[in-house]
């Protein structure tokens, strides 16, 4: 390990694969970089690369006055953070938390970092640890918008696109929260349909450019029923949601015939039913998030 009294421009705690990505694209932007992981061993490669490898947390978060933690979830980084020794070398810096949770959790950390006289923002990586350093890469952030433009500079050289959505410390992590949960609906649908495809002899190959299609037509429903929902009108002109149950029925029938659960869409068909039920037939599908949501 090097020892080091030159400051750091940035710390990396968390060296997974996009704890690695984050610390490489520092490196590769030419910026002083210390970094730390848990589990020894893992910052050789950076340290090869002129990373700075600390001993512990502390030394970690005390060689820079801005440190951007990515571990798994918010238990890896409370194990980390709310340790007495580094939240006293944290005092008066700012943690930059791109480990994704929930948006209670993000708010309970920035109630304990101002506790500690700690800097506290919040962020999410919306895209693959591929795209890190590259334009394609994406990331959100909210918290003190002042503190945000002061560590901005450092956080560009990440690449990509960086939005501040906004000083209430858990709206990254909701808006981390509600777009996963649109891929792993979406994803869970495309594993279910291939299941079903496959029963039928059809290949998974031969169904994805079709597959292709239907995925093609959401951006522009999401844009449009987006408008629908922030303004209270559920439209159903052209697709009613009494037609959405009958085309779920008929999935529904298919993958029990084969013995495939249809689970999933058993419980989509339930909240439209819910929906028929209160009277709202002829409106669209998109009437469900208003159901779902009543209290």
């Amino acid at each position: 390990m090097s020892s080091h009294y030159e400051p750091s421009a940035v710390t990396v705690l968390g060296l997974g694969p996009m704890g690695q990505s984050l610390a490489s694209a520092f490196l590769d932007a030419g910026l002083r970089t210390t970094v730390w992981n848990r589990t020894p061993g893992r910052d050789r490669g950076l340290i090869e690369r002129g990373a700075i490898g600390a001993r512990s947390a502390q030394e970690a978060v005390a060689a820079s006055d801005l440190t951007v933690v990515c571990v798994v979830n918010y238990d890896a980084a409370d194990a980390v953070l709310r340790r007495d020794v580094v939240a006293d070398a944290l005092k008066g810096r700012t943690v930059v938390n791109l480990t994704a949770d929930t948006p209670g959790r993000a708010r309970d950390t920035a109630a304990w970092a101002a506790g500690h006289g700690i800097q506290y923002l919040d962020g999410a990586i919306m895209t693959p640890t591929t795209t890190i350093g590259t334009s394609a890469a994406v990331f959100i952030h909210s918290g003190p918008e002042e503190l945000y433009r002061e560590h901005r500079p450092v956080l560009d050289t990440l690449g990509g696109t960086h939005t501040h959505l906004g000083e209430e410390i858990g709206r990254a992590a909701a808006y981390d929260i509600a777009l996963l949960d649109i891929f792993w609906t979406a994803m869970a649908g495309y594993a279910h349909a291939l299941a079903v495809a496959k029963a039928e002899g059809v290949t998974a190959r031969e169904l994805a450019p079709f597959a292709k299609g239907i995925g093609a037509i959401l951006p522009p429903l999401f844009e449009q029923l987006a408008e629908g929902v922030d303004s209270g009108s559920f439209s159903g002109e052209g697709n009613p949601i009494t037609s959405g149950v009958s085309s779920m029925a008929h999935i529904i029938h298919t993958s029990e015939a084969h013995g495939i659960d249809a689970g999933v869409m058993r419980a989509a068909e339930g909240m439209a039913r819910r929906v028929i039920g209160l009277g709202h037939g002829a409106d669209g599908f998109i009437r469900i998030a208003e159901v779902l949501g009543r209290r």
